[in-house]
């Protein structure tokens, strides 16, 4: 793997790129030995099985693709039962949008996709919970297939060629289904159910942490390892399963806001200092809260009383927006809280040897065969290395 040179990473700081609600508390630019560091980590993760190999990964695309082009078939074959036009039928569209882990980037090995149906108006909920079901039990690839017509948030599952499927519908009030439609468009929301607007706002709340955070790579490589700690340290279960995964994905992405320049390091590092020191209920916000005046319920504590007891509230970047954590208990918190003030545990090693970069928590969350590894514990010596890592 090659790496970056440090004039690589430089191109580019004359007109540093704005994100979030505030200014940056740091520009302080990567240094050669970052970079290094940052490969380090990259291939200390790997027998975690973090990463998906890319054999798999092509799968999962050659899955997802197969999938697409049954459902413009299907769409195809609905318009036709519908006496569409000709002229409309041949360029009604219809597309499977991905979401949650799979669409950030930072799925694991084995991992379930969550993807979304978006039709025309003139296909019905309908018709998804029955024709196309029926389409899908005629294929030979697909098993375990099961319809949850009633949910809060409608679905069908599946496996398709072994790879775990949470398929949504969305109808949107459009004739046809453009191939480059952004779902981030809030004006795509008007005149539809409130169960299509709940089923594209997985979609939609993705997309626009994406596009808010300043680094993706090194975005994903964080909350790669956010992933890992939390099942390790058995966060990722439980009362903690409130804050994962887009609520982490939103911290990460709000860390890396105040401070875009820093390689995954002192990110890391970072996170739990604001987390830990953060004044809550203060909300964490990505950016400006929007008024779309579609009349959909919002969190506003301003306005809606309930809103005012949330105790640790994430509040997603799309409209409608709402708390991610709106169910964190003050027990839950507590715990948490008491969580972020243990890490990080920094930890510094020799050129020799493997990175082990950070770890939180009574116990080390990576495990190295290294007699060289210095784990820095006190909240002293972690100041120290931020104060060193700005030189």
């Amino acid at each position: 793997m090659a790496l970056p040179t440090a004039n690589q990473v430089s191109l580019g700081r004359e007109t540093p790129k704005h994100y979030g609600i505030t200014s940056p508390i740091s520009l302080v630019q990567a240094k050669e030995a970052d970079l290094v560091l940052t490969h380090r980590l990259t291939e200390a993760l790997k027998p975690y099985g973090v990463f998906e190999e890319e054999l798999e990964l092509q799968r999962r695309i050659h899955v997802l693709g197969k999938l697409n082009t049954l459902v413009k078939e299907w769409i195809r074959d609905v318009s036709e039962t519908k006496n569409l036009p000709a002229s409309v039928i041949e360029s009604v569209g219809g597309k499977i949008f991905t979401f949650g882990s799979y669409r950030l980037g930072v799925h694991t090995k084995g991992a379930d996709i969550d993807a979304l149906f978006v039709a025309p108006r003139h296909v019905e909920r309908t018709d998804f919970f029955s024709s196309f079901l029926d389409k899908l039990k005629e294929q030979e690839e697909v098993k375990d297939l099961r319809a949850v017509e009633e949910a809060f948030v409608p679905v069908i599952k599946l496996s398709f060629d072994s790879i775990e499927i949470d398929i949504l519908f969305a109808r949107l009030a459009l004739q046809t289904i453009p191939k480059n439609l952004d779902l981030r468009d809030d004006g795509l929301l008007k005149n539809l159910d409130i169960r299509c607007i709940r089923s594209l706002n997985g979609c939609r709340v993705t997309d626009e942490i994406l596009h808010l955070v300043p680094n993706i790579e090194n975005f994903r490589l964080t909350l790669r390892t956010i992933k890992l700690w939390a099942k390790r340290e058995n966060i990722y279960k439980g009362s903690f399963v409130v804050v994962f995964l887009t609520s982490w994905a939103m911290l990460v992405a709000r860390t890396y806001q105040l401070y875009p320049t820093p390689f995954y390091i002192y990110i890391y590092i970072y996170i739990y200092t604001l987390s830990s020191s953060r004044e809550w209920p203060n909300p964490v916000l990505l950016k400006q809260p929007e008024d779309c005046n579609l009349n959909l319920p919002v969190w506003d504590p301003r306005v809606t009383p309930s809103d005012r007891y949330h105790l640790m509230p994430i509040i997603t970047p799309a409209y409608p927006q709402q708390n991610s954590t709106y169910n964190v208990s003050v027990s839950t918190r507590a715990v948490m809280v008491d969580e972020f003030k243990q890490g990080p545990l920094a930890v510094s090693i020799s050129n020799s040897y493997t990175q082990t970069v950070a770890s939180t928590g009574p116990s080390v969350l990576f495990l190295y065969k290294t007699p060289q590894v210095s784990v820095l514990t006190s909240e002293t010596r972690v100041r120290n290395l931020l104060k060193h890592s700005h030189k």
